[in-house]
């Protein structure tokens, strides 16, 4: 009926009366409506099973959201619409008998239909066409029994569609606040599967289904980014509530990535899977091989370049792993990155910093090889012993060239070799001899990683 079934704009909303409408005079008419909606409304009350058969099938044809839930269990959706009109069309003959019946109803309705992923659109639109129906029926019977008597329902048909559009808001409310608890418990679940493979305590038999819950390939190619800050008064780490990190273009493009701006304070993209730690905040990299081959660092490298983090922020990413299973191991390698990081902050991926790993993953052994090494210095004036040191990690990093250190350090290159000579005499090293070399590099990134 184009007449009667008009738009709802509040259900469409999510809105409906927080109130009972005020009582409005009932004239001798209004009476006589009621009288007659009673009785029409009995007829159909015997004859629910036919309703409830004509209705269910009017779902089937004209709603595709409902066509998946009744291919499924008919029986099941027959017995919620039966259930339904029996509460409804008996509150239009006894309202406060039915009334706590049919809002329990209808909220189940929403919530169950929510559950099983039927479109709150399509939720609604039920509702409407089940009033839409059971008015034209009460019209019908009321034409049949005495034409004259349908004039009279005209003084009910508002009381009507009130009552549907209120339970359509009741619907839409019991709908939404189930999908809420829905999500939370998809995130949640999302959540603690995150935390389980970064763990490592994820169970192989788990993997396929965390493949399938987190959108991942079970095979790929990962690598996990770690992130923490630096507060002002220390080396003292702080976990960020959850970065916000742009990937490089490379990257599948759910992964896209930027750090920033504000220190530790991040927020990353929805579809970037983040596991907040005591001490930091690790992100699972999904690896293409698209900037070189899958054993070459260059796309890990590029992540790096594509964080552009503040000042005060460490970011470490460890070594390219193979399969969902293994994030246990890239999580602890991140966590050497990070660890390997300069103290002032910055972005280490662990692959070109592999001595640097070395060092803080055995912090005791580390510490007793600069004390080793570059203990003899600490008899000297601290600003002669901090001046030979520059000199000699200048020198280390100009691979050997006291041209190069002397151009970084801006003075001449015998200045340079002088120091070095000095280095050699206190602590009896020989840095023309490799394997002191080697000593001297992992002691100077001992003492400027562990403070040793």
């Amino acid at each position: 009926m184009p007449q009667v079934v008009r738009p709802r704009f509040a259900v469409l909303h999510g809105t409906h009366p927080a109130a009972p409408l005020p009582q409005r005079f009932r004239s001798l008419a209004d009476r006589a409506a009621v009288e007659v909606l009673h009785r029409a409304a009995r007829v159909l009350v015997a004859s629910l099973p036919v309703l409830t058969d004509r209705l269910v099938e009017a779902l089937y044809e004209q709603e595709p959201g409902y066509r998946a839930a009744i291919d499924s269990d008919r029986a099941e959706v027959w017995q919620e619409v039966h259930h339904s009109l029996r509460h409804n069309v008996g509150s239009l003959i006894q309202p406060r008998e039915f009334r706590d019946a049919a809002h329990r109803t209808s909220r189940w309705i929403g919530e169950i239909r929510a559950e099983q992923g039927v479109p709150l659109d399509a939720v609604l639109h039920a509702f409407r066409m089940g009033g839409a129906m059971v008015w034209q029926d009460l019209v019908d019977e009321t034409a049949r029994r005495d034409p004259d008597d349908v004039r009279l329902l005209v003084h009910v048909a508002a009381d009507v569609w009130n009552f549907v559009d209120e339970h359509c808001g009741i619907v839409a409310d019991a709908y939404r606040q189930a999908e809420r608890r829905l999500s939370w418990r998809r995130e949640n679940q999302q959540r603690l599967m995150v935390a389980a493979l970064l763990d490592g305590t994820a169970r192989i038999a788990d993997v396929g289904e965390a493949a399938a819950m987190l959108g991942l390939p079970e095979q790929g190619r990962y690598a996990v980014l770690a992130v923490a800050s630096v507060r002002s008064g220390g080396p003292q780490q702080s976990a960020p509530a959850r970065p916000r990190v742009t990937l490089p273009t490379a990257l599948p493009p759910d992964a896209a990535p930027t750090v920033g701006p504000d220190g530790p304070s991040y927020a990353a993209p929805a579809t970037t899977l983040w596991h907040t730690g005591p001490d930091a905040a690790f992100a699972i990299l999904r690896l293409t091989g698209g900037l070189g081959d899958p054993g070459d660092p260059g796309e890990l490298h590029a992540i790096a370049d594509a964080l552009d983090a503040p000042a005060g922020t460490r970011a470490g990413i460890g070594s390219a792993v193979d399969g969902l299973a293994a994030l246990g191991d890239a999580r602890r390698l991140a966590e050497t990155a990070l660890r390997a990081c300069p103290a002032a902050g910055g972005t280490v991926v662990l692959d070109e910093h592999l001595p640097d790993a070395l060092v803080v993953s055995s912090p005791a052994l580390g510490s007793a090889l600069a004390d080793r090494v570059l203990g003899p210095l600490d008899r000297l004036d601290p600003s002669d012993r901090d001046v030979i040191l520059e000199t000699l990690t200048a020198w280390l990093d100009a691979d050997g060239s006291a041209q190069r250190a002397g151009a970084r350090l801006y003075c001449h290159r015998n200045t340079v070799l002088n120091r070095l000579r000095r280095f050699e005499q206190l602590t009896g090293r020989c840095l023309t001899r490799p394997r002191d070399a080697v000593e001297v590099s992992l002691a100077l990134a001992a003492r400027r990683l562990l403070g040793a």
